[in-house]
């Protein structure tokens, strides 16, 4: 079993994916999606940002290795009736099933950042889309204090060892990382431009109820937890996850859950 397909389709994704509609919406609404534009949306998850780019007429292609969420947003899209939004199985790293240059745009919002094998994701990315295209990528930054770079720093911790070769995902959220797998892949450093923007998870209900969300259904931290278990420390996990989660909250509604994770956007152009 492929690590990281196993680490995705742990838990459900989508009870997390549910708090990040509407900073998705907004994100895609920056995109300057036209009709017709063929976007790959990669790691897709159930369709965060792929689905709001098909409600602007684009005709998108959602990829996620993880096989419940290609199913819960191919549901999703049937639902809305969006023919020309369909998500199936693939590895960002090798996208064997997807031909060269035969894309406008693609986007990965906190997806292939995710996928061992790095230079391979970049080199993919590169490889399908068209020239003159674009790649747009959000990823989480290490160190930053906002939320989700501090749950997985938090969640790190708890864990044993990461085995010889693992190479941290969060290396995407840093500029050196970045510029140097994609002019391993063959793009211009001029080409490559960077912006830190916000990301904001709402839920209807507390942050302490939001915690046991990521404790329920976020493979890394599902994962975290298992291990503090055995170490006797999910209790100290559990404590450090409330406080973060409580003094990050911004919503002034009782019983809401409104939190900014700060990311970084990557643009490139092929």
């Amino acid at each position: 079993m492929n690590p990281n397909k196993a680490l995705w389709e742990k838990g459900d994704f989508t009870q997390i994916a549910a708090t990040m509609r509407e900073s998705g919406e907004e994100l895609v609404s920056k995109l300057g999606i036209t009709k017709n534009l063929r976007v790959l949306d990669l790691g897709c998850g159930d369709g965060t940002t792929a689905i709001p780019e098909a409600r602007l007429g684009a005709d998108v292609s959602g990829v996620d290795i993880a096989a419940n969420l290609v199913a819960a947003g191919n549901a999703r899209t049937k639902a809305e009736g969006l023919t020309q939004c369909t998500f199936s199985e693939g590895d960002a790293s090798d996208l064997n099933q997807l031909k060269d240059n035969s894309f406008d745009l693609v986007v990965s919002i906190f997806g292939a950042m995710f996928a061992p094998k790095p230079l391979d994701v970049a080199k993919e990315m590169v490889r399908v889309v068209r020239p003159g295209g674009k790649i747009v990528m959000g990823n989480w930054i290490p160190g930053d204090p906002t939320l989700v770079a501090q749950i997985l720093k938090i969640s790190s911790a708890y864990m044993p060892p990461p085995p010889e070769g693992f190479i941290s995902p969060m290396l995407w959220g840093v500029e050196e990382s970045v510029i140097e797998r994609f002019v391993n892949a063959g793009i211009r450093k001029e080409n490559i431009s960077f912006a830190k923007e916000t990301f904001t998870f709402k839920a209807p209900y507390s942050p302490i109820k939001f915690v046991e969300a990521f404790k329920n259904y976020y493979g890394p931290t599902m994962n975290a937890f298992e291990a503090a278990e055995k170490n006797n420390k999910s209790a100290e996990l559990q404590q450090e996850l409330e406080t973060l989660f409580n003094s990050q909250n911004k919503s002034d509604t009782e019983n809401s859950t409104s939190i900014n994770a700060t990311y970084l956007k990557v643009t490139v152009i092929k």
